[in-house]
């Protein structure tokens, strides 16, 4: 399977960080927010995830493997 160019992910994604501080500093900013949704539909097909945040998530682990297994909290039957 293909597998993106890093740097090229790495500026996109840092491009789709900086658009979305962007947008949630300024929400009705139209230019920023479309600006913002461009960038996060072009992370979307380089990364094959059908939603931005799904996308980010992607091109953080595959940029940075060791740092992005982020432990999801266990449920356990006890818990529940």
């Amino acid at each position: 399977m293909l597998q993106p160019d890093k740097a090229r992910v790495a500026r996109l994604l840092n491009r789709y960080r900086a658009w979305e501080r962007m947008m949630l500093a300024d929400p009705s900013n139209l230019t920023v927010r479309r600006r913002f949704e461009d960038t996060a539909y072009t992370l979307c097909v380089l990364m094959g995830r059908r939603n931005a945040r799904e996308a980010a998530l992607a091109a953080e682990s595959y940029l940075w493997p060791s740092r992005s297994s982020r432990a999801e909290p266990q449920v356990h039957e006890a818990d529940t």
